[in-house]
């Protein structure tokens, strides 16, 4: 075969394939898109669930970049844990394997023009008839996959021919060097293509066609699998911290898997030939290198799953925002445990921070008005996760010989925490519903609300002050005017000032606002308490544990 038709054939063996590959990817992902998403939604309860979810969604959609993809939308949208999502990560290498085993069973058994063409006809006929439906997506997933198949015919045929011709065996010699070198031609054919699957079937062919000897070929498809990385990282570009932490996790699993493969290669690949004669499996080099590709996979996935905790942990303390590590505690040091006080005065200041938090919010709920949007959504998630880091921490100190005394005052400090968990999550449900609110047409009543909304911020201000003697908090005050503005809202409406929705609305946000006050002066008032230095104790003044389960009224 001249060298131009070797090259335009190889050339267009990889379009063709690379053509399948979208085609069946897309036409996958849009028939079986909604069943394959609750796959990985529901079924990564465990790490082995996730794992095998992973896997399958794979093997099915024959794309771990779309895996990724996916799973990365899942982490941002809190249906997926960073956890979840490291499993569905291993498991998605693992599945990727699949396009291997297509190749080297389907490839080089079948007639592929046979298949094929048919493939193509009925596919397009299916994709013209069903249009943007289910129907019409299997039908280009269908055509897809006779186009693969057309293609992977294409590359054996040219590689048959290089084959007879070239021959690289005689220039490779034994080593670490020139396993580096054709693991280095794999990750570059995977990053100029950006398709691992592609790489592989131009592997694979070119070993059954004898253009790369098995050792080669084996370092090549190391290569490809580690290409898949450079997907993941161009993808994490600019992208949010929870995708970065997914790609890097990506990164992390297949340059830890492709670097043991390296340093084991020869070891490995026995171990693949040992294997393939127990099984008596095919003796094709393209059959050994699906089992070589899978093994290693499996290999890292068995390595890196007793470190996956601390992968974990090492993922979430990188690509860190400004709010994340808000929601970080400062002062809770697990060092002072042992010392009550020092313990006491830790979770002190953790509730100060806490506190402003908690605070800042309930101030923005009351400068919101109707079609302005709020985000308090960020203060109540880092008041939450504070408040359990609290809880926590609490539970640690109540493990030590505590005095009677800072017991109690551990007791407060948790209802602290939970009022301002309170004050943050009113906060956040006041502003998102003074948004959807319909504004007050009513002079009169527009007046009283604003007046309300006015005793709710004095009252707030009197509650960052601790409700000290200078700027006490007068609760009746606050009650006879939650009265009056009630009485209000209920005139207006039997007047036909204001609509049946609109009552209903002004009535849960002024009642919310009552209660967002009560909670946060509460707070504040317990929070002097405990700031206030012990006494002394003897010796044998302690007391039991404390109950935790208290919540605030």
């Amino acid at each position: 075969m001249e060298a131009t038709a070797l090259v335009t054939s190889l050339l267009g063996g990889v379009g063709l394939f690379l053509l399948g590959m979208r085609l069946m990817t897309d036409g996958l992902r849009v028939a079986a898109g909604a069943a394959l998403k609750g796959l990985l939604a529901r079924w990564t309860g465990t790490r082995l669930r996730g794992i095998l979810a992973g896997a399958l969604v794979t093997a099915v959609v024959q794309s771990s970049s779309a895996v990724t993809v996916a799973t990365i939308g899942f982490v941002n949208a809190g249906i997926l844990s960073l956890g979840q999502s490291v499993a569905v990560i291993y498991g998605s290498n693992v599945g990727t394997t699949m396009t291997g085993w297509l190749v080297a069973v389907l490839g080089f058994h079948v007639d592929l023009q046979a298949f094929a063409l048919p493939a193509i006809g009925v596919g397009m006929a299916l994709r013209v008839s069903g249009g943007l439906g289910r129907r019409g997506a299997l039908g280009e997933a269908l055509a897809g996959f006779g186009v693969f198949f057309l293609g992977i015919d294409v590359l054996k045929s040219a590689f048959g021919g290089l084959g007879e011709t070239i021959q690289i065996a005689p220039y490779v010699h034994e080593g670490f060097l020139y396993s580096f070198l054709f693991v280095g031609v794999g990750f570059l054919l995977t990053f100029v293509m950006q398709s691992s699957s592609a790489a592989m079937a131009i592997t694979l062919t070119g070993a059954a066609g004898s253009v790369f000897p098995l050792g080669v070929a084996a370092a090549i498809v190391i290569g490809a699998n580690l290409g898949t990385t450079s997907t993941a990282a161009l993808a994490a570009i600019g992208a949010t911290p929870n995708a970065k932490r997914v790609a890097m996790a990506h990164v992390v699993f297949n340059g830890i898997t492709g670097i043991i493969a390296i340093c084991i290669l020869p070891v490995l690949l026995h171990a693949v030939l040992e294997l393939r004669r127990t099984f008596q499996l095919d003796e094709e080099p393209a059959a050994v290198l699906a089992l070589f590709h899978t093994t290693f996979n499996i290999l890292g996935v068995l390595l890196l799953w007793p470190f996956s905790d601390r992968l974990i942990r090492f993922l979430r303390g990188r690509f860190r925002t400004a709010e994340e590590d808000a929601s970080q505690p400062r002062f809770l040091d697990r060092t002072v445990v042992a010392d009550p006080v020092l313990a006491l005065g830790a979770l002190h200041n953790e509730l100060e921070r806490i506190r402003a938090i908690a605070l800042r919010s309930a101030r923005g709920s009351m400068s919101r008005e109707p079609g302005f949007e709020g985000n308090g959504s960020i203060d109540r998630a880092t008041v939450e996760r504070l408040t359990e880091a609290a809880s926590e921490f609490a539970r640690l100190v109540q493990q030590t010989r505590l005095p009677s005394e800072l017991a109690e005052k551990l007791h407060q400090g948790l209802l602290i925490a939970r009022y301002y968990a309170e004050v943050a999550q009113l906060a956040d449900e006041i502003s998102k519903a003074t948004v959807s609110c319909d504004p007050v047409e009513d002079f009169h009543l527009a007046t009283e609300i604003a007046r309300f909304k006015a005793t709710i911020s004095a009252a707030l201000s009197a509650a960052e002050a601790g409700s000290t003697p200078d700027q006490p908090f007068d609760a009746a005050e606050l009650e006879r005017h939650y009265d009056e503005i009630k009485g209000v809202l209920i005139r207006s409406a039997a007047q036909a000032r204001v609509t049946a929705r609109q009552l209903a609305a002004y009535l849960d946000l002024i009642s919310s606002m009552r209660r967002m006050v009560r909670h946060a002066v509460d707070a504040s008032v317990r929070l002097r308490t405990i700031a206030q230095p012990p006494e002394t104790p003897s010796d044998d003044d302690s007391a039991p544990s404390v109950s935790l389960a208290t919540s605030p009224d």
